[in-house]
């Protein structure tokens, strides 16, 4: 009878410091000896957090889509960066390859030379360089903060043209002007431009504005696409009339480099340009 009494009693007394232990591993002590409890968390409600924090962690910050989306129309060279671009047109039996290339500074100003070379089919040989283009883009607002908008101005000149090759890109000097609007989303971007072209010469001078508007879509990484318009009106119809194009192009990514073909209409003239870019961004 007295074993069994003891063998109850070590039980209690076991039993006892098994909660005591407990308690006192949901507790800490303070600095000024105070005993203060821990705030209990669910399993449930930490593995939401979790799970949370990693949804956060797999979708791509906003502000990182146009970081290296060389056909968007908003995109823009960053500082101390060079966009290289090599395009191949053929429009109306004529052959055109050219360059461009454009240098990033302070993720504001952007520099850019432009040209190409011509080769006539016809009987016409029109053959020749075009004018040498010297122009800048200057970002105005980077669409942060409440604004969403991003604009930039544009501005340039072209010199050195073909004299014999009739057409604005070719006069002996030009000069432009414009603004360029839109906002970018996940996938989609909105924009357009308004640029104002001036051409001084006797002969053949001429003034025109082109209205763009244009959207761009982001299917997946590797693949984009893109519409837009091109409404051109012309103060001397002989020498360039008024025009009116559709612009498609698809493209395909690859890190840096882009691979870009498109197709161009235009409805007054039917005349079809298909063309291949080659954006490459160092």
């Amino acid at each position: 009878m007295k074993k069994i009494m003891l063998l109850l009693c070590g039980l209690v007394i076991t039993n006892a410091a098994i909660a005591e232990g407990v308690v006192l591993s949901d507790t800490y002590v303070s600095d000024d000896d105070s005993v203060s409890e821990e705030q209990f968390v669910a399993p449930q409600a930490s593995r939401s957090k979790s799970n949370s924090y990693a949804r956060q962690q797999i979708r791509p910050a906003f502000r990182d889509v146009l970081a290296n989306d060389l056909s968007d129309p908003l995109f823009f060279v960053p500082d101390d960066r060079f966009l290289s671009d090599t395009f191949v047109n053929l429009e109306d039996s004529k052959l055109r390859v050219g360059q461009y290339i454009g240098y990033g500074i302070n993720n504001n100003f952007v520099v850019h030379a432009k040209m190409h070379y011509q080769i006539d089919f016809t009987r016409n040989h029109e053959n020749g360089f075009s004018s040498t283009e010297l122009g800048g883009e200057y970002r105005m607002n980077h669409g942060s903060g409440q604004s969403k908008i991003i604009s930039d101005m544009l501005f340039g000149l072209r010199v050195w043209g073909s004299s014999h090759v009739r057409t604005p890109e070719y006069a002996d000097s030009s000069y432009y002007g414009g603004f360029r609007f839109g906002r970018t989303f996940a996938g989609l971007t909105l924009a357009g431009t308004a640029k104002s072209t001036w051409v001084f010469k006797d002969d053949r001078g001429v003034s025109y504005i082109d209205l763009m508007p244009e959207a761009y879509f982001r299917f997946k990484y590797d693949w984009r696409g893109g519409i837009g318009f091109d409404f051109r009106k012309s103060t001397n119809r002989y020498l360039l009339p008024n025009q009116e194009w559709l612009n498609l192009k698809l493209l395909r990514q690859y890190g840096n480099t882009q691979w870009v073909g498109h197709f161009d209409y235009e409805f007054e003239s039917e005349y079809v340009q298909v063309g291949l870019d080659i954006k490459i961004l160092f």
